[in-house]
């Protein structure tokens, strides 16, 4: 979820300042955009008779900050659109087209009984089978559940139906959206998940009128149904003035202002929503194609968004400009290059187990055929000034693609929105397979499992467990590449007296990780440096300094390369399915749950130095090692199958492929 108190007082400001700045250009759309019919009659159907309306003023709402136990916004791979959109511009209808349900939708029996699903939980009957609904229901006790309910995306089978000439379905569906209206009066801000499923249900309902009218054949809204276009200048209202700012969340409330504003014939409405894409594309993604949202699930996300946002754009009269399909195009080159070698994307920040969503043409496309159409990114590494690393050994030019080698390193500005405490955190896929993991995303409830999902304990870094811990801004000091090998010196301070340091080496022919983890405090500390593998490995300890991870085809050894300290007898350690504090689990999305082995290098005292070595080998390879010091400079001698490698240690821990 989104961290609501920061993102919504960051957007608070910007929202003041556009209604100052608009103020007088909108100042009749206001006057307008606050009616005074309300229609709080009984639900129409559609051989039903036009229900009259009594004009019932009210105020104008004033910008204000969601409570801190809101809801969620869209998570990518499980409920937002996996289709791109058109990669051509579309035409000019003057028409804003249905964006779709996603996968919120039930079955049409369960939603004629008024019966509501979402996620793994039991299906739970939220109404009395007539479209009269209990909007307070919630019986698991989860946001989610909550703000979907209200989101009404759930009956999108409904309408489709009535759409197509099902009256059965379309006066029940119409039923259940009068009654949220009715049992939901403006501005429904006191309920949080209300609120948050606004810009969602706002599309229901236009989607909804579409299907009006054409289920009846008719291109003006029948006066019986009066309520629904007030109900849609209701919501265009909320999100004028309750703006989200250049987020995600942002964004999709401005798509769905646009579409009231062409559904409507209100130019003042598209205006506004244009003028806010505008500015939330240059945060939104900056120039390099990262997103503000600290999560390659979200980026994945955010580039279908904008490309609906520049579909509504077209097909109802209005340009986008040059800067979201530049932004785009950068952000296609970005998921590219995150894209590991399985063909998925690396679950780093809230993100589930999902895999890239091609567009004819670019280099996602590439990365999401794994290599067989698209057009092959021109860079192997890239670093990105917002903290990511992403590399590969190659694109599949001497090898299968999927048998190269990928990894991601965070760094950068402390966690926000959608983003973990994973600084420094390192993800690895190699000979295949997952080798190195995030353990994924534990979805929105505020429990210890999403706590302990977003710290620095579901991660692979160094961690201090016994220091009071907070998400800092993480240096990237020093960055070297090469044609078989990467370097990169990182480094941050993430508690009062505690410094942490780490070194990282990439190699080629042999594929490996080396990483130098040095920690320093004022006192005594635990240090742990954390390696998460994939719920399929099964892990052998060997000795303080040597770890087996195997699995079907292949194996991968962990080491603890003994410098400068000796680990002790229990210095190497395995958790799995830890409850208590938690530990060891992966999340491919957020409605499962499976024990995974995390290998843990561990130190007592005021300093730490702890070398690794994480080697992918195949089922019947040995990996064995040498270490020497030559003029004040440690080597370490590896060797992978028949393949030889020496890494040279500086004094000042940079780490160096010598040959």
């Amino acid at each position: 979820m989104s961290q609501p108190t920061r993102r919504w007082g960051r957007t608070v400001a910007l929202t003041l300042v556009c209604v100052l700045v608009c103020g007088l250009a909108f100042a009749g759309a206001v006057f307008v955009l606050m009616p005074g019919a309300r229609d709080h009659g009984t639900a129409p159907v559609a051989t039903g008779s036009p229900t009259p309306s009594a004009p019932s003023p009210r105020p104008t709402p004033k910008p204000s900050v969601p409570d801190s136990t809101s809801s969620e916004e869209p998570l990518p791979g499980v409920d937002t659109p996996a289709t791109p959109p058109p990669s051509t511009p579309v035409v000019n209808t003057g028409t804003y087209e249905c964006p779709g349900y996603s996968g919120i939708q039930l079955p049409l029996p369960m939603l004629m009984t008024d019966t509501f699903s979402w996620g793994d939980d039991p299906p739970y009957k939220v109404g009395n089978g007539n479209g009269d609904i209990n909007w307070r229901s919630n019986p698991y006790q989860k946001p989610s559940w909550y703000m979907w309910l209200h989101s009404l995306r759930w009956l999108g089978k409904g309408i489709e139906a009535g759409a197509k000439g099902d009256r059965k379905a379309l006066n029940h569906s119409m039923a259940i959206i009068h009654d949220w209206v009715q049992d939901n009066p403006y501005t429904w801000k006191g309920d949080v998940g209300a609120w948050e499923a606004t810009m969602h249900r706002t599309n229901v309902l236009l989607c909804a009128r579409q299907a009006v009218l054409t289920a009846l054949k008719v291109t003006k809204l029948p006066t019986q149904y009066a309520w629904l276009d007030t109900a849609l200048i209701d919501h265009a209202q909320f999100m004028i003035v309750n703006w989200s700012g250049p987020s995600n969340h942002g964004t999709d409330e401005s798509i769905a202002l646009f579409g009231v504003g062409c559904t409507l014939k209100r130019p003042e409405l598209k205006a506004l929503a244009v003028n806010r894409l505008s500015e939330a594309i240059t945060k939104a993604i900056d120039t390099q194609g990262s997103t503000n949202e600290q999560s390659v699930g979200y980026a994945m996300f955010n580039y279908l968004l904008w490309g609906r946002a520049t579909t509504a754009l077209q097909r109802c009269g209005s340009n986008p400009g040059p800067v979201i399909a530049q932004r785009r195009a950068a952000l296609s080159e970005w998921l590219a290059l995150a894209t590991k070698s399985t063909g998925e994307l690396p679950q780093v920040g809230d993100a589930v187990r999902q895999k890239p969503v091609g567009a004819a043409g670019t280099a996602l496309d590439y990365v999401a055929s794994l290599g067989k159409k698209g057009t092959r990114p021109s860079k192997r590494v890239a670093v990105f000034d917002a903290g990511y690393v992403f590399g590969r050994t190659g694109w599949g030019e001497t090898r299968p693609f999927t048998q190269e080698s990928t990894y991601s390193i965070r760094y950068g500005a402390a966690r926000t929105l959608h983003g973990h405490d994973d600084h420094m955190s390192i993800t690895y896929a190699s000979h295949g397979r997952d080798v190195l993991i995030d353990p994924g995303h534990s979805g929105y409830q505020l429990d210890k499992w999403q706590a302990w999902s977003k710290s620095q304990a579901a991660h692979n870094v160094m961690t201090i467990p016994s220091a009071d811990t907070a998400s800092v801004a993480t240096q990237l000091v020093r960055a070297s590449i090469t044609p078989t090998w990467e370097s990169y010196s990182l480094a941050d301070s993430p508690a009062p007296g505690v410094t942490r340091k780490r070194d990282v080496l990439v190699l080629k022919d042999p594929d490996l990780i080396i990483t130098l983890d040095r920690g320093q405090a004022t006192d005594t500390q635990r240090y742990e440096t954390l390696w998460h593998l994939a719920p399929d490995q099964k892990v052998t300890v060997q000795s303080p300094t040597t770890a087996v991870a195997s699995g079907t085809k292949s194996k991968t050894y962990l080491l603890q390369i003994p410098y400068q300290q000796q680990p002790a007898a229990d210095g190497l350690t395995v958790v799995q399915g830890q409850q208590d504090p938690v530990q060891g689990w992966y999340y491919p999305d957020i409605f499962h749950r499976q024990p995974a082995p995390v290998v843990k290098f561990n130190r007592n005292g005021t300093t730490a130095t702890i070398l690794s070595a994480i080697v992918p080998a195949g089922s019947t390879e040995a990996v064995t090692y040498k270490t020497r010091t030559v003029s004040g400079m440690f080597f370490v001698d590896l060797t992978v199958g028949t393949r030889k490698t020496t890494i040279r240690v500086q004094q000042d821990g940079r780490l160096a492929r010598i040959s």
